[in-house]
């Protein structure tokens, strides 16, 4: 779930298709691939009894995976849309994370309290200035040196094209404007983090998804 001047978006885009989204991913996402490279990634970022933050949680399967990884750790979900954090709760695993009601723009978290924040297909919901405020409340919630994990649309090329373009007209031409462009490692980078890089691409349905690690200044 995201928002855009405080008003709920579901994971799915819709509310109406919010209990076909697990199925719609996994249909059509290479969800076991990208999920899992994320999970592994941000696994390595966060140290032993750390804090991590899935920013945007929607129905939970990230964290709940990244919570079994990661025993000694304290996983938070947090989305502001009570239906999908329903359906989290309802998963096996999910007494594993500690669910928090927020949004990405106004996170429910000290300044400077978490390890790695993670943000999966989430900013492609927002408008340009949601996206900037969203990544400027991961900033502001990770600890110095904390590192973020970005997965979501990029510039699509020839075989990915068609598929964005129909995702376009679902989830908005404003919102998706930079990321056809290509233009999110940019963002992040003006937001003030550093060593911003983009480490992984992967084709799917809906376009080519990017995968971006950014570090907060020590």
């Amino acid at each position: 779930m995201t928002a855009d001047d405080d008003r709920y978006v579901p994971a799915a885009g819709h509310s109406a298709f919010t209990r076909l989204y697990d199925p719609i991913m996994a249909l059509s996402m290479r969800e076991s691939s990208w999920r899992t490279a994320l999970v592994e990634r941000t696994n390595l970022d966060l140290p032993e009894g750390g804090v991590a933050a899935d920013v945007g949680s929607g129905t939970g399967t990230f964290a709940i995976e990244l919570a079994a990884a990661r025993h000694d750790s304290t996983v938070i979900g947090i989305d502001g849309d009570p239906e999908s954090v329903a359906i989290a709760k309802s998963k096996p695993g999910s007494d594993r994370v500690r669910w928090d009601k927020g949004l990405a723009t106004d996170l429910p978290l000290a300044d400077d309290s978490v390890n790695v924040a993670s943000m999966s297909l989430l900013l492609h919901h927002l408008s340009p200035e949601a996206k900037s405020s969203a990544l400027g409340e991961g900033e502001r919630v990770l600890l110095p040196g904390g590192r973020l994990h970005v997965a979501d649309w990029g510039k699509p090329d020839a075989i990915t094209f068609a598929g964005f373009q129909l995702l376009r007209v679902l989830d908005g031409f404003v919102n998706t404007s930079e990321h056809a462009r290509g233009e999110i490692p940019k963002l992040i980078d003006a937001t003030g983090f550093e060593e911003v890089s983009v480490w992984r691409t992967l084709r799917t349905a809906w376009g080519s998804m990017e995968f971006i690690s950014a570090e907060k200044p020590r």
